[in-house]
């Protein structure tokens, strides 16, 4: 995966939803990918989280990418986003 790619991506979701990305960790040997939103007037929920994590999971394939993904806010752990995440159906 291209770092630019996933890092425009990225930009944009958080941009949609009133958030900025705060850092973008990018393990291209591993192909783990951390992301970390913020927003300035009001706490990033879980559901800020989710349409980040979801626009890129529309823009790259998993089969073809082969890549983990979290994103997480500045507010919680990578942890305690997956398993929030977990509930969601």
């Amino acid at each position: 995966m291209e770092k630019e790619a996933l890092l425009k991506v990225v930009e944009t979701a958080a941009a949609e939803c009133g958030c900025t990305l705060v850092e973008l960790k990018f393990d291209d040997d591993e192909n783990v990918f951390e992301v970390t939103i913020d927003r300035a007037d009001t706490p990033v929920g879980l559901a800020d989280c989710e349409h980040v994590h979801r626009a890129v999971l529309a823009a790259f394939d998993r089969d073809v990418e082969d890549y983990a993904l979290t994103v997480t806010s500045l507010g919680i752990s990578g942890a305690e986003a997956d398993e929030m995440l977990k509930t969601i159906d």
